[in-house]
């Protein structure tokens, strides 16, 4: 399908897209508020509404410096435990314009493992440090394939270095995944804010 320009060849003229192609808008389900929790765990309106499932992290901010930022996965229990298969690269520069790299974190990846992934390692907890990204969960209550997701982050850590790290995986489960909780791997979140949206 051609869509209509101006006689400049304008992009600025087209003001609605054809009605027959979809939207795909995000669409808010719920909003957390980090204030010294030990967890956000999103427990409802992750279902078979939408086929995809997007969690933005704004401004994640622990309460014990050098802390991983993480995450886990629900499959029809009560327990955040689905086995995932995990891998990570990341890209890093230090303020001082000392270091930088962009290096494969096998020390990030899980493997058949029920832990709780590391979202973002050692994040600092001053002022100046933290974490913001976002997590694509695709097709969560299909119960014949498995749940694929993609995170990335931009993070501020410890040793005042930015930090932006790809992590892809799948949840190894039939099972439909129905809960996700996000928590530090020690002390709490000390504020932040985790939108959860549909994508329609």
């Amino acid at each position: 399908m051609a869509l209509n320009f101006a006689n400049n060849n304008s992009l600025s003229s087209i003001t609605a897209l054809p009605a027959s192609i979809s939207g795909g808008g995000l669409n808010l389900i719920s909003t957390q508020t980090a204030s010294s929790s030990a967890t956000l765990s999103f427990t409802s309106g992750i279902d078979s509404t939408y086929k995809e499932y997007v969690f933005k992290f704004i401004n994640i901010h622990p309460a014990t410096d050098n802390t991983h930022f993480t995450v886990n996965f629900r499959d029809g229990g009560t327990d955040y435990d689905a086995t995932k298969t995990t891998t990570c690269f990341r890209a890093q520069h230090t303020e001082d314009d000392g270091t930088t790299d962009l290096s494969y974190k096998a020390g990030l990846d899980l493997a058949q493992s029920t832990a709780f992934l590391d979202i973002v390692d050692n994040v600092g907890n001053a002022n100046d440090e933290g974490s913001s990204g976002t997590l694509h969960l695709f097709d969560p209550s299909n119960t014949t394939f498995v749940k694929h997701f993609l995170i990335v982050t931009s993070s501020s850590n410890y040793e005042d270095q930015i930090f932006n790290a790809h992590v892809a995986g799948y949840c190894n489960t039939t099972s439909a995944i129905d809960g996700v909780q996000f928590k530090m791997s020690s002390g709490n979140i000390d504020s932040g804010v985790i939108k959860l949206y549909g994508v329609s």
